[in-house]
């Protein structure tokens, strides 16, 4: 029997009420493939916090280390927002473990679920067929850059007056771009041999290096695969009119960010996107939505974005294809059958077909 080491960060909001659905979906996956999973919770985001004053704990980044790979469920919420540039954020949980990992790549799947297509604010007709990856460099550009904050500078503030200053640095090293433009290759091969590639290269140097950069690795090593140059403004636009044209798409961090967010919406929930952060080593997989803390405690949560993270860490850190394949073939199968939390539900839906976080978990297990 195989074991395998997973780390679980349950973090905030509804974090914990959606992880453990995923955990149970483990479980009826270890039984019915003969595989052990051996679970280690541990702390993130602003639950470290509270409890230890740091959002990424040391003894979190030893349970990481010693794992086979991490599933993670939310980090954040207005208890610790904060302006303070020294006060601690949930978010730093994140950033750090995904750069303590190495874990420069972020693959965001955005399918149609037929079931779910009249919850997209498209029309029918432009979301028909729609089916990309979102590829997404993880640990460099603006979120990893030099940064400062100036609050009494001359002449920053209005008339001449003294004010605030700030800035960030957008930063990328070669080989920062051809590790991430190789994912994306490897990706379309995999699917339908177009990539994509989103810079804003008219305005940054960076992304003039960028392009620079994946056409190079393109022509020398993936001469085979299409590659076509956007740039972001025109891709933010391109995403709502032509979904269905993209295959895959790759871009830095920050626009990665900003555009995977708007591809998700048009799926017409976020609560159904899982993603999978990738590097070297230990990989770490998680949905796409946040910690939803207006919600939390009240077992409504939308789990099945965390489920399909499950599929995604079965699929990616441990070769269970016929696993992985069970787990979506399940959840396609139980949006067929009407089954709905509160998020995607609409006006047809039998009331007795809306359920809660742990129901839902319960019936894909079902499924299973």
């Amino acid at each position: 029997m195989t074991d395998y080491k997973i780390c679980l960060l349950p973090g905030d909001g509804i974090g914990p009420e959606i992880i453990a659905e995923g955990v149970k979906v483990l479980n009826a996956v270890g039984a019915k493939y003969d595989t052990t999973f051996t679970c280690t919770e541990a702390l993130i985001g602003g639950a470290a916090i509270d409890a230890t004053g740091n959002p990424l704990p040391q003894a979190t980044l030893d349970v990481a280390n010693a794992s086979d790979a991490v599933l993670l469920a939310a980090v954040g919420g207005p208890k610790w927002d904060t302006t303070d540039p020294a006060a601690p954020r949930p978010e730093q949980g994140l950033l750090g473990i995904r750069k303590a990992l190495g874990l420069y790549t972020n693959l965001r799947p955005v399918q149609i679920f037929n079931a779910l297509a009249d919850a997209s604010t498209l029309k029918p007709e432009i979301i028909d067929g729609v089916d990309m990856m979102i590829v997404r460099e993880l640990t460099g550009g603006l979120y990893f850059g030099k940064r400062e904050r100036f609050y009494d500078e001359e002449g920053a503030g209005t008339g001449g007056a003294r004010g605030q200053r700030a800035y960030d640095t957008l930063e990328y090293r070669e080989y920062e771009i051809e590790r991430i433009a190789r994912q994306a290759f490897e990706a379309a091969r995999k699917r339908r041999n177009k990539v994509t590639s989103v810079d804003k290269a008219n305005v940054l140097e960076t992304s003039r290096m960028w392009r620079e950069i994946v056409h190079r690795i393109g022509e020398a090593e993936y001469p085979d695969v299409e590659l076509e140059d956007l740039l972001v403004d025109n891709t933010a636009m391109q995403l709502i009119n032509r979904p269905a044209d993209f295959d895959v798409v790759v871009t830095e961090n920050m626009f990665g960010d900003i555009l995977s967010d708007e591809a998700a919406q048009i799926t017409g929930s976020l609560g159904m996107l899982a993603s999978a952060s990738l590097g070297d080593g230990v990989s770490l997989y998680e949905p796409s939505h946040g910690s939803a803390p207006d919600i939390a405690g009240r077992g409504i949560a939308n789990p099945l974005a965390q489920i399909l993270s499950v599929e995604m860490m079965l699929r990616y850190s441990f070769g269970m294809v016929e696993a992985a394949d069970d787990i979506k073939r399940a959840v396609t199968e139980v949006l067929d059958e009407g089954w709905r939390t509160g998020d995607i539900k609409d006006a047809a839906t039998p009331a007795d077909h809306v359920v809660g976080t742990v129901a839902m978990g319960d019936v894909v297990v079902a499924h299973l």
